[in-house]
């Protein structure tokens, strides 16, 4: 199949690749440390990616099946799941830490 060069621009435009890295039992479930995925531009914030993610397949979907209990940094800064992953270039998820 050919992409008219019009057409193929317009689906760049719809999608995003950002470079995804995966800790502890997030890691474990959905089966990879980290990975480039191309994300629709639907996707607006950490809370929407996970949302997103969950439904690519049975693995991700059990990593993110509780929100609340994986946290996520940008760039290697802690985020909020409100926080817009737009100028991301990298996105972490991993469960919640504890001191000692």
């Amino acid at each position: 199949m050919i992409i008219s060069a019009p057409v193929f621009v317009m689906w760049s435009k719809l999608m995003t690749d950002i470079k995804l890295v995966y800790f502890s039992w997030v890691r474990e479930r959905v089966g990879c440390a980290d990975e480039v995925v191309s994300v629709p531009d639907t996707v607006i914030t950490v809370s929407d990616l996970a949302a997103w993610l969950a439904t690519r397949d049975e693995g991700y979907a059990a990593a993110f099946e509780h929100p609340r209990l994986v946290r996520a940094a940008l760039d290697r800064v802690h985020a909020k799941p409100d926080d817009p992953i737009a100028s991301a270039r990298e996105i972490a998820f991993f469960p919640p830490m504890t001191g000692g």
